[in-house]
């Protein structure tokens, strides 16, 4: 028997067919266990890449929101903020107005006269009324007078101001400024009022 015939007699013997059969299986296995190696390498690689992006995405989430934490907080605090300045520095009334202002004239000692007070149109939540006024005195009265204002818990904005004479140490004053009433105070009197509120100087040394 040449050695062809042999080899296929062994084939085909039982033994033959065992070694054949598990060396497919081998080769089989071993193809299987690549393609697992394979897939798993790129499911780790397109994992990795997911999660940081996932976590690119939480960061510039919490930094997009890092301004609305405790804004609840803030909101009541600003709240409370815009009433006690409403509270504080906007007058009641016209009257409080002037009342002010007789108040800041009789300290510096200037003389105040020819008051008109007028409301912007479109104000607001809060009204603004403007002030055209006269002042006269000494120039250092006048100078405690606009600083009286701007320092003025009552909250009052200077517009414009022009000299328009001075005589005999006596400086005569056009005053314009602004402060503002709730609606329904500015509502109590009507848009153009007229007013003098001729203040009696203090003595000279009063207020120095």
């Amino acid at each position: 028997m040449n050695r062809f015939g042999a080899f296929r007699e062994w084939l085909f013997s039982a033994l033959g067919l065992h070694v054949v059969g598990f060396g497919l299986l081998a080769v089989a296995t071993l193809v299987l266990g690549t393609r697992v190696v394979l897939d798993w390498r790129a499911t780790s690689a397109s994992s990795v890449d997911a999660m940081a992006g996932r976590q690119s995405n939480l960061r510039l989430l919490e930094l997009q929101t890092a301004p609305l934490r405790g804004l609840d907080k803030k909101v009541d605090l600003s709240r409370t903020q815009i009433a006690e300045f409403y509270t504080k520095r906007i007058p009641p009334s016209y009257s409080g107005i002037a009342e002010r202002l007789g108040e800041l004239s009789t300290k510096a000692p200037v003389r105040l006269s020819r008051v008109q007070y007028t409301q912007a149109p479109g104000s607001g939540d809060l009204t603004e009324i403007r002030m055209d006024a006269g002042l006269s005195g000494d120039y250092p009265a006048i100078m405690r007078f606009v600083n009286g204002l701007e320092r003025s818990q009552t909250f009052f904005v200077i517009r414009a101001m022009a000299l328009t004479g001075q005589q005999s140490g006596t400086v005569n004053l056009r005053l314009q400024m602004s402060t503002w009433l709730r609606p329904a105070d500015a509502a109590a009197q009507p848009a153009d009022v007229s007013a003098d509120s001729a203040a009696t100087p203090a003595p000279a040394g009063e207020g120095r």
